[in-house]
């Protein structure tokens, strides 16, 4: 993995949800509602992962400061970027390359409680802002590594996508229809799932463990192993002899009560009716009355060319009609647009526009709690509250290595 965070130009139109203006000026504990407040993150910018991790971690209340390269910042203002994953967060540039800037970095380090790191394995040390140098100034520091692979192991060294996670771990094999080629979703499985979400997990566990203990830990976060953990039941299951090749099981399109099927205007539908009370709502409510035995794997191909013919028949707007209120677990096939705006996603307040942004709300709810600031990303001037006094910083920008 490597460091790659350009800025891209940040709508700053209205916001459409509680919580603080996102221009309206912030004080280093602003936004620290929820379970996380108090808890100080640096966030080594990277690609997706790392920021996913430290999304999840804002979301719920941490205070998270992102260091930048400083020729990310220059010129690039107090709003560097409107990428969701940076919600709620602080910026600064620092030259890690540098002597002061890897000591200024030690000075935020030793008043921090975590620190995400997603460069490849050995380059940290390089830079002198390893796990040992940083738990030299701060024993409490939770030191969280983010990469492909794990810091050891022959492929530690080299560089991969998620694509090569999956495919190493078993799951892309997995994927895809009878009799075709596998087929990679997007990068959600390896890199956010299997990357970001296990790191921010690794986290939360260290933080737990560290009030026993008092001390610190190290996080070999690798998208890899969090990827495979995702498919655990999947593993018991091929050596079981309950999951077959890909495509011909009942949750990968092999079953035909367990697929998507077109509609008369091109859009498409989800049926999930897996169990024989919504199979046979299902069947009530297409009035495919006489299906053959859908128990029977001989039946299937019939089941499944007369259900497409069915749903060929009308409009998604018309089966949904249709299916409102049922358990046959048949759904619209959304877009990102429509899902925000369906009536279920509308009643929980599901989604919210920041900064000219529609997004996801933070998840998982904890009831009775808050969660962090959503506002887009922030420059982040003051640094005393970090530990870095402002002499020290002036001087430290004067020399371009603090932006």
């Amino acid at each position: 993995m490597s460091r790659n965070d350009d800025p891209h130009p940040q709508d700053q139109a209205g916001r459409r949800a509680a919580g603080p203006d996102p221009d309206a000026s912030r004080t280093p504990e602003a936004g620290l509602q929820g379970p996380l407040a108090g808890v100080r993150v640096l966030e080594l910018a990277g690609l997706a992962p790392g920021p996913f991790a430290g999304m999840m971690l804002a979301d719920h209340g941490a205070e998270v400061l992102r260091i930048d390269r400083v020729s990310t910042v220059a010129g690039s203002g107090d709003r560097p970027r409107s990428d969701v994953m940076d919600r709620g967060k602080r910026t600064i540039g620092l030259d890690l390359k540098s002597p002061d800037g890897v000591a200024a970095f030690k000075e935020l380090a030793a008043g921090a409680d975590v620190v995400i790191e997603v460069f490849r394995p050995g380059v940290a040390e390089r830079l002198g802002i390893g796990p040992a140098d940083l738990h030299a100034v701060n024993d409490r520091l939770i030191y969280g590594r983010l990469t492909g692979w794990g810091q050891d192991g022959p492929l530690a060294p080299t560089a991969g996508h998620d694509i090569d996670y999956i495919a190493i771990a078993g799951i892309l094999s997995m994927l895809g229809r009878e009799g075709g080629k596998p087929t990679p979703p997007i990068n959600i499985l390896g890199d956010f799932a299997g990357g970001g979400l296990m790191l921010a997990y690794g986290v939360l566990l260290a933080l737990f463990e560290r009030e026993r203990t008092g001390r610190g830990k190290v996080i070999d976060a690798a998208m890899v192993d969090g990827a495979a953990t995702l498919f655990a039941m999947f593993y018991h299951a091929s050596q079981a002899g309950f999951w077959g090749p890909r495509g011909t099981n009942l949750l990968d399109t092999g079953a035909p009560m367990y697929d998507t099927y077109e509609t008369a205007d091109g859009r498409h539908v989800a049926v999930g009716s897996l169990e024989p009370a919504f199979w046979a709502e299902l069947v009530a409510r297409t009035g495919l009355t006489d299906l053959p035995d859908r128990d029977d794997r001989a039946n299937w191909p019939e089941i499944r060319e007369r259900l497409a013919a069915a749903f060929k028949s009308k409009t998604r707007a018309e089966w949904e009609q249709i299916f409102e209120g049922s358990d046959a677990c048949v759904s619209p096939v959304l877009d990102m647009g429509e899902a925000a705006r369906h009536p279920h996603n509308t009643a929980r307040g599901a989604f919210v526009e920041v900064g000219g942004v529609t997004q996801p709300v933070p998840a998982p709810r904890l009831l009775g709690s808050g969660h962090g600031d959503l506002a887009p990303a922030t420059r982040l001037h003051d640094l005393s509250a970090w530990g870095l006094p402002d002499d020290r910083a002036k001087a430290l920008r004067e020399a371009g290595i603090l932006a």
